[in-house]
């Protein structure tokens, strides 16, 4: 099996690739916890190729989780003032399992330091036990609840997660 390596997502096929993954990981992941009806807005508000290249722009860095050349993953940070925020950490449902979040956190715990930011921040849904869970064996401690209200009467009710790095 090939080596994973986490490629930058900068050109339209590659934005293109991410988003047509996240429809994927999110109908399959999130309906359960959340409807198909808040994963369809979600989507379209967040994860769409318009939301992924608009988010670039403004700065967030998105990588591809590759085996060779096949995307099974991706990743979404932020650099804000006071630490990175871990927007995004998704892997297709086969290919949990193996590791390769670390390898994700890892990136992110690099480029936090070597942007001065001495915290990793991160949000995941309260109910999302699988999640819950990796991120707790990976160090990252509750600091807070949050619900925000993202429009269209559809609420994130999430933990925040910090990680000293």
């Amino acid at each position: 099996m090939p080596q994973p390596s986490l490629n930058p997502v900068l050109s339209d096929k590659d934005i293109k690739e991410t988003a047509d993954l996240a429809a994927v990981i999110w109908k399959e992941h999130f309906t359960p916890l959340i409807g198909s009806a808040q994963v369809d807005y979600m989507l379209e508000k967040f994860q769409s190729e318009t939301a992924i290249r608009a988010q670039i722009k403004q700065g967030y860095l998105y990588f591809a989780l590759m085996l060779g050349e096949k995307q099974i993953g991706y990743t979404g940070l932020r650099l804000d003032t006071d630490c990175l925020f871990l927007s995004k950490l998704y892997i297709k449902k086969e290919y949990r399992g193996n590791g390769y979040s670390r390898l994700m956190i890892a990136e992110a715990g690099k480029i936090a330091k070597q942007n001065g930011k001495p915290v990793i921040r991160l949000t995941c849904n309260r109910h999302n036990d699988g999640s819950l869970a990796v991120y707790k064996k990976a160090g990252f401690q509750i600091v807070r609840e949050e619900k925000t209200d993202i429009g269209s009467g559809f609420v994130m009710d999430d933990y925040v997660f910090e990680k000293s790095v």
